[in-house]
């Protein structure tokens, strides 16, 4: 079987040419394949159609959105392979863009609020926690969040690290929908560390 391989090397020549991912059409990196390395807002206009049954990913940490532009269901990647869809906890094969997480080094640290504007409750983490409410955090409701420090953070729906995911890097987020949350429940959060 042939495989194509398509790649743009102006987005390799971006800063975080470090980080590379390969998606494949087929199931266990099997027919075609397009190779990132650098954001990528739309893999139909690299001539890949938004079919991704695996993905190999060679170095960093990725969130992949199952729409262009960065829209849609997320999904982190970190290094690693992923033979099928459900490796990913993707629900179908659909996968429009990507983009490599923006890491800066080792000090993770971040504050979730339970209202909006960084108001209500707050509690402060610098290590994973796979069910908030057993720290003391007694809302399932996160409404705005302040990311401190160098590494990024995946916030899930449910507890232990399951259900929906979002990404959240260094900055202030004031309310859910700029980490593209339908709704503001999330019960578990874990620190992106396998970026290298």
């Amino acid at each position: 079987m042939l495989i194509y391989a398509f790649s743009t090397p102006a987005v390799c020549g971006c800063p975080f040419a470090f980080t590379q991912i390969i998606f494949y059409e087929g199931t266990c990196f099997t027919g075609w394949k397009l190779e990132v390395c650098g954001d990528c807002d739309n893999f139909q206009d690299r001539g890949f159609m938004n079919r991704v049954n695996s993905i190999r990913v060679e170095s960093g940490a990725w969130i992949c959105y199952d729409h262009p532009d960065f829209k849609g269901q997320q999904y982190i990647l970190e290094r690693g392979e992923y033979p099928e869809f459900q490796r990913w906890n993707a629900h179908n094969d659909h996968m429009g863009s990507c983009r490599p997480i923006r890491m800066h080094g080792e000090h993770y640290r971040i504050e979730l609020f339970e209202g909006c504007d960084f108001s209500g409750q707050c509690m402060e983490l610098c290590d994973d926690c796979p069910f908030l409410q057993s720290r003391g955090f007694t809302k399932t409701c996160v409404n705005s969040v302040k990311v401190y420090g160098d590494g990024a953070w995946v916030m899930y729906e449910e507890p232990n690290f399951r259900g929906r995911m979002y990404i959240v890097e260094r900055g202030n987020y004031c309310s859910h929908t700029e980490w593209q949350a339908q709704n503001p429940s999330i019960q578990s959060i874990r620190r992106v560390v396998n970026y290298f």
